[in-house]
Formats: structure tokens, C-alpha cells, sequence
């Protein structure tokens, strides 16, 4: 349904931020996404900025964004940065931009403007309270460069859906004044056990984005080094932060507090089969193979709550998400008693992703929008309160169903995921689950 054009390099049209770009810009087509790479610094000076620049550059080509790269903040006036669909911070330090300049850049943003910050970001701009909300956090400290561990913390993100759950990597690895969990949505955490000189209680957020003041922004606390924009891992983390920034993939990015897993990538403990067929387990990942059939969660049914978990497809495949059942090896019970959020980009309005299957079409438009293609990942959550059940797709409303079935209730049943057919090829992940309070209470 989306364009794949941004993973592929364009090949035509040049651009020049006039009179304060250090060189001059990759050629790209008309439509290509632009960035801004912003590296002034008024404190200390990372010898890795170069590098950085140069990697992001790269990454332009490859995924289909157009790079400037300068370190006159005169690049920040209101009809500058209209140019832009996101300003990457790179290492900045210290109070950078002037009062002028940071006023233009709250309208940038409060305009749907792209932030991204890398490493020395968060050392930067301390007085200005616009920029530590978009940042997320302020630099406290740091210990040694040495090696230590990277929990991710959202496996469906484009910063972080190819990277395994336990990433090994050196760096210099900041403390932050503040803990941004409540506040952002973390993609993934530093493991304190894994190095010396963390000071955040075990809770220490590396990565992470968020949706602020009309504008999108993502931060990571990695590439201190220059070794680290020569990582493939970094830079493909790095690339995935950048096109969330841009606007060129989905991500649900609101904070994520209070849930707990159903299936957290090893244990199928209270899940079984239902019907023909399986899921695989792999790298965390459940994969549908034959059917019909469901693997539903038989550990316990649920009332009020919201449900999320990550899917893709591998092409054109069907599968979907049953709430709302009774408990039974007849995966057809599902069908019939419950009610099916459906994924199968292709259907008809009723049968098609985001819908709830035979009874009510998602809003297409947006459905389309917060797509992402075959091959990455999407993030459902589904909420259930009551009769009503409310879709989101990474993070955007996309159907609000109120059942009036009489044989069928909401407010009680139980969760599945559906293997649909031998040719057909859907896999998921981190399902996870937060009971709500019931109606009434």
C-alpha cells in the first residue's frame, strides 16, 4: 500500500541550503524527503561529528532523503526550515541557538516539523524548556567508553526492528538528570549490570521517540565514537530513527506504561492451538503456518483493556486478531461468537486491515497513511471497553466500533491470533496486555 521508493536512492534534482551548507547536498528526485544536519557546538566538541555527518549522508542515499549540513544556526528562520522534514541535532553542545532561532524552531515543529537527536543532543540547550521536552532528557554524566548491553525495549519501531533483543555494543553510555518513561516512548534501555558507572536504578532509557507539540522526534544516547557510524547495526538504527523523524514510516510512539506480557518473544505458557495448522517460534517471532486455525490465549479472558501487538506480512497474506470469544478448540467459535480485527490489505472495505471483519470498515484514509508496507513491522493496539472496541495502527485511530450484537459481547472473552492458510504468511510479537477499568467503575 506505501511506497517502497524511500529504501531505494533516487537519482535526480540538487539542492543547496544557500549560504550555510558545508557542501553540497546529494541529488535526489523533486519529491525526495530533505534533513537538516545541525553540528554547532558552544561546549565540548566530539571528534566524531565528521563521521557522523558522512554516515548520515550515506544513509540519505540508500533510503531516499536528501541531506544539508550546517553549523550556522542563521539556518534556523521560519522559511529555512520549511524546506525541511526533519533537523537532526548531531552532538550539539551547549546554547546553540539564539532566541530568534529557537522561536523559529518551536513553529517548525509546532507545524508538524521531524526532530532527531544523536548522542550530544541532550547536552544542549539546558534553559530552553521547549527543547528539553523535545529532547526527552538532559546529559547528567557519563563513565568510560566500554562495551555493555542494549535491551529493546519496542522490537516494531524502524529504529529498532532489526536489531536483536540484546544488543552488544561500546560507546559512551549517558546518565540522564531526569528518567523520560512517563513522558516518551522507549525503544530501548541501557542493561546497568552489563557495564560499571550507570547511576539510573536499573531503569536507564537509551533510545526512544515521542509525538511533541504537533512534531515528531526521536533521540538516541549512542554515537559518541566514530566507530559507531561505521556499524551497520547503529547506522540501521540510525536510518530508522531518521525516516520515523521524516514522516516516511509509522510508529506508535506514546508512552507505553503498565503492560504486561502475554507472549514476551519465549513462553507460550497459557496459549493453545486451536484448529489445523501452528504458529513457529524464531527470534522471538511467531509465524503462521497452514490452517485455518488460532492460537488463542486460554491462561485467562479479559473485560476492559488494551491489547497491543506487533505484526507484518511477508506479502499479500491474511491473518487477524479475535477478540471477545469463549473458550474452545473450535477455532470457528471465534468466528462466530467473537469478533475479528482483520489484517489483509487487499480485501474489500469490511474484510481489509483494520477492519472489524463482516461488521465495520476501518477509515481507509488513515489506514493507508499509518501503514507500513510487506516486510516491516505494524503496531495494533486494540481497546476494549465495554461494547466498544477502538483500533489503532501504529498509533493512529483507525476504526471505533460499538457492538449491538446480542449474541456477542465485548465484555467478556478471550484473545487469539489467527493462522489462516498454507499460503499465507503473518508473524507477531510482543503481545502484551493492560486491563482497564470496567465501565462504570
Amino acid at each position: 500500500m506505501r511506497s517502497m521508493s524511500r529504501w531505494t536512492t533516487a537519482v535526480a534534482g540538487a539542492a543547496l541550503l544557500l549560504g550555510c551548507v558545508s557542501e553540497p547536498a546529494a541529488s535526489h528526485s523533486a519529491d525526495a524527503k530533505r534533513v537538516l544536519v545541525f553540528s554547532k557546538t558552544a561546549g565540548f566538541r566530539h571528534d566524531s561529528i565528521a563521521e557522523g555527518v558522512a554516515a548520515v549522508r550515506q544513509l540519505g542515499e540508500t533510503s531516499g532523503f536528501t541531506v544539508d549540513a550546517t553549523e550556522d544556526a542563521g539556518a534556523f528562520t521560519a522559511r529555512n526550515l520549511r524546506r525541511y522534514d526533519a533537523v537532526v541535532f548531531l552532538s550539539t553542545t551547549g546554547d546553540v541557538l539564539d532566541p530568534a532561532q529557537q522561536t523559529a524552531f518551536e513553529g517548525y515543529i509546532r507545524h508538524g516539523g521531524g526532530y532527531a537527536g544523536i548522542h550530544a543532543a541532550a547536552d544542549t540547550e539546558y534553559d530552553w524548556e521547549f527543547y528539553g521536552g523535545l529532547v526527552g532528557a538532559y546529559f547528567q554524566s557519563h563513565p568510560a567508553i566500554q562495551p555493555a548491553t542494549v535491551a529493546v525495549d519496542d522490537r516494531a519501531h524502524p529504529a529498532t526492528s532489526a536489531l536483536t533483543d540484546r544488543w552488544e555494543r561500546t560507546d559512551e553510555w549517558y546518565n540522564y538528570r531526569s528518567n523520560p518513561r512517563d513522558r516518551v516512548h522507549v525503544l530501548a534501555s541501557l542493561d546497568e549490570a552489563s557495564y560499571t558507572g550507570g547511576t539510573m536504578n536499573g531503569d536507564h532509557p537509551i533510545a526512544w521517540c515521542q509525538t511533541y507539540r504537533g512534531g515528531r522526534a526521536f533521540y538516541t544516547g549512542g554515537g559518541h565514537t566514530k566507530e559507531s557510524f561505521a556499524d551497520p547495526a547503529f547506522r540501521r538504527h540510525l536510518t530508522g530513527g531518521i525516516l520515523y523523524a521524516i514522516g516516511d514510516v509509522q510508529a506508535d510512539c506514546r508512552p507505553e506504561n503498565g503492560y504486561r506480557p502475554l507472549f514476551d518473544g519465549s513462553s507460550l505458557e497459557g496459549w493453545q492451538q486451536a484448529g489445523p495448522g501452528s504458529f513457529t517460534l524464531d527470534d522471538g517471532t511467531l509465524t503462521s503456518t497452514g490452517g485455518m486455525g488460532m492460537l488463542w490465549y486460554a491462561g485467562e479472558s479479559f473485560g476492559s483493556y488494551s491489547l497491543k501487538l506487533d505484526w507484518k506480512t511477508a506479502g499479500d497474506d491474511n491473518s487477524g486478531v479475535f477478540v471477545g470469544f469463549p473458550p474452545s478448540d473450535d477455532p470457528w467459535s471465534a468466528v462466530n461468537n467473537g469478533y475479528e480485527i482483520q489484517i489483509d490489505a487487499t480485501d474489500t472495505p469490511e474484510r481489509t486491515t483494520g477492519s472489524v471483519y463482516g461488521f465495520h470498515s476501518a477509515d481507509l484514509g488513515k489506514r493507508d497513511r499509518a501503514l507500513n508496507p510487506p516486510g516491516e513491522w505494524n503496531t495494533y493496539e486494540i481497546r476494549v471497553e465495554g461494547e466498544r472496541l477502538r483500533v489503532r495502527l501504529n498509533g493512529v485511530q483507525i476504526n471505533d466500533f460499538t457492538n449491538t450484537d446480542p449474541a456477542r459481547s465485548l465484555r467478556e472473552g478471550h484473545i487469539g491470533i489467527q493462522n489462516h492458510g498454507a499460503d499465507d504468511q503473518v508473524s507477531f510479537r510482543d503481545v502484551r496486555i493492560r486491563e482497564l477499568p470496567a465501565e462504570g467503575d
